[in-house]
């Protein structure tokens, strides 16, 4: 999530300046300098207004979570597993996984959808995806008491109505 908050603060300092410095320069009357300083001013603005929802949907993930864990292992079909030893958060709304933001719902039906969940004394396991490309995320709970994990089952039920199997408890 820092992440994604520092380039958001790059991209909103990258606006401003080209803004001032097309200004600047449009008194100096130098207008080829403007057009380049105007292209860059926009093409800012829209990767800011494209980090600010990213940033958005990792807050709204952050502060609803189910679970937070220091790192996950994740695979999909045909390629190799790949560790993240970053923060991994699950939600309700979805799953941040370092920088990497999964928001299931989003899109509707053809969207990103949590499809499974299994939960065994040491590990919980989450499957999602669409119809083009499944994930798998293995996590290390971390929950030692079956009531822990009764209750993120149970929220995980009525946030998402995926149930979730829990195993060897």
């Amino acid at each position: 999530m820092k992440l994604i908050c520092k380039r958001r603060n790059g991209y909103a300092l990258l606006f401003a300046a080209s803004i001032c410095l097309a200004v600047w320069l449009g008194m100096a009357f130098m207008l080829e300098a403007v057009l380049a300083l105007g292209a860059i001013s926009l093409i800012s603005l829209l990767l800011l207004v494209r980090q600010s929802r990213l940033l958005y949907d990792a807050t709204l993930i952050w502060d609803n979570r189910i679970l937070a864990v220091p790192s996950a292992l994740i695979s999909m079909p045909g390629r190799q597993m790949k560790k993240d030893t970053e923060e991994t958060v699950v939600s309700t709304f979805g799953i941040l996984i370092g920088s990497e933001i999964y928001r299931w719902g989003l899109d509707g039906v053809h969207g990103v959808r949590l499809s499974a969940v299994q939960i065994d004394k040491e590990r919980m396991y989450l499957i999602f995806g669409d119809a083009a490309q499944t994930m798998r995320v293995e996590l290390l709970h971390g929950m030692t008491q079956k009531q822990a994990v009764l209750d993120a089952a149970q929220k995980l039920l009525r946030e998402t109505g995926v149930t979730a199997d829990i195993t060897g408890w």
